[in-house]
């Protein structure tokens, strides 16, 4: 298995951040800053843009770069590492994306596979990966495995494209099937990451030896999540598990409000308005806003979220 950057690994919270648009719909690029300020002040590690917390595929290409920019500049000296997810359906637009994420000096890029025409096996998928990769030769690359993205193991996906792409760096697994993450983590040993994707179980990914999480609810709630780190690393499962059901709790409040696009309106109620979700999503109004801070209030979230 080759790697040419072995040394280069992501760990910790890395956020998966909501794409601020204003009400029109429009880029609203300057909530950023804002929302840098509170990663460093919750201890939030990274920034996974332009994934599906931040509506990469409902964006042009052009906005996708000028939002990749933004977090280029906002994140220069704060020790943030910054990845870019540069999945397209369309190939040589991926590659495009993924060299602009090499040029202006991203830390990792990663990729989604097609949403329609999907590669054929782990073969197909490896060689769609290749193709992405090797526009930014110089860019450690992680696969993006989400449920609902074709049925590959990555158990059998980690040790081909780790022999075929130079600079393979790991994966990021949002999928709760927790043997095929048991099994890619013994695949992975220590040479390549394996980041848990489903914020809500973190603590059963820490269990099978998780070192790294990437999620859209640490785009708020990264002091929650790293009291749950904290705890089991302490060997205190007891805490953990308390905590991890808060985080359940406020999760099913905003699946309760309406999924995603609440889950967006949740940064707003902590001064970092990212705007309404874009379509096909439907934008959350503001009373139904009102009932989501108002259950979140009840339910204690935001003393729970407080570094």
């Amino acid at each position: 298995m080759s790697n040419n950057n072995p040394s280069f690994h992501l760990t910790g919270l890395i956020a998966a951040p909501f794409t601020p648009f204003d009400s029109k719909g429009r880029l609203n690029l300057g909530v950023i800053p804002a929302m840098i300020e509170h990663y460093k002040a919750t201890g939030v590690s990274g920034a996974f843009v332009c994934g599906s917390t931040g509506e990469g595929v409902s964006m042009s290409v052009e906005e996708r770069r000028a939002v990749s920019e933004a977090w280029r500049e906002a994140t220069k000296g704060t020790g943030i590492k910054l990845i870019i997810h540069v999945g397209h359906n369309s190939m040589p637009d991926c590659c495009a994306l993924a060299a602009h994420a090499e040029k202006i000096g991203a830390d990792a890029i990663s990729v989604s596979p097609p949403t329609f025409f999907r590669p054929q096996g782990i073969e197909g998928l490896v060689s769609w990966c290749k193709q992405a990769a090797d526009a930014a030769p110089g860019t450690p690359f992680y696969y993006y495995h989400l449920s609902n993205s074709g049925n590959y193991k990555m158990a059998e996906y980690l040790p081909l494209a780790a022999k075929r792409i130079a600079t393979f760096g790991g994966i990021k697994f949002t999928n709760e099937n927790f043997m095929d993450f048991g099994l890619t983590m013994a695949a992975a040993k220590d040479r390549y990451d394996i980041l848990f994707g489903c914020d809500e179980i973190l603590l059963s990914a820490l269990v099978m030896g998780a070192k790294g999480a990437v999620g859209s609810t640490y785009n708020y709630a990264g002091a929650l999540y790293n009291r749950i780190i904290t705890a089991f690393n302490a060997g205190d499962m007891k805490t953990a598990a308390v905590l991890q059901t808060e985080s359940m709790r406020f999760v099913r409040i905003f699946f309760k409000h309406g999924g995603m696009s609440a889950n967006k309106a949740i940064p707003g109620l902590l001064g970092m308005d990212c705007g309404p979700a874009r379509p096909p999503m439907t934008p959350l109004t503001g009373k139904q806003i009102a009932a989501l801070k108002a259950d979140l209030r009840q339910s204690g979230f935001f003393k729970l979220i407080r570094p």
